[in-house]
């Protein structure tokens, strides 16, 4: 086995994955509370907006609250928690596939899912 050091591309890797997947879930989770990046209900499916109990706002605060759980489990437990970031994002990108409109921004969070799975992997070494 070799040995990872501060220089080794893949421990550079795994640091820049585990800090975005850390801090981007942790402040976008925050944001849901307030709105001050974008009106999140308006990303709220119908179908889902029906299923959840509330209004979407109300979606939205339990969506936060999952979001920043999620980064503080990439925090301190980055195998697992790029996996779960990784299913969450597949839940966003189910969400996103069923609004017209937000065909894009479906495909960027595919992108962050693949890195997550990515960060899974290399914390699994």
């Amino acid at each position: 086995m070799a040995v990872l050091t501060r220089t080794d591309p893949a421990t550079q890797a795994f640091v820049l994955l585990r800090t975005v997947f850390t801090a981007a879930p942790i402040l976008f989770g925050l944001d849901k509370f307030f709105n001050v990046l974008v009106d999140w209900p308006t990303y709220l499916a119908p179908w889902i907006d029906s299923v959840v109990p509330g209004s979407p706002q109300t979606a939205m605060y339990l969506v936060g609250v999952i979001e920043i759980v999620a980064g503080v489990l990439v925090a301190v437990r980055p195998k697992w928690g790029g996996l779960v970031v990784a299913a969450w994002l597949l839940g966003i990108i189910v969400n996103l596939l069923t609004l017209p409109g937000y065909y894009d921004v479906a495909l960027r969070d595919f992108g962050l899912l693949v890195g997550a799975l990515a960060l899974s992997r290399l914390a699994s070494r």
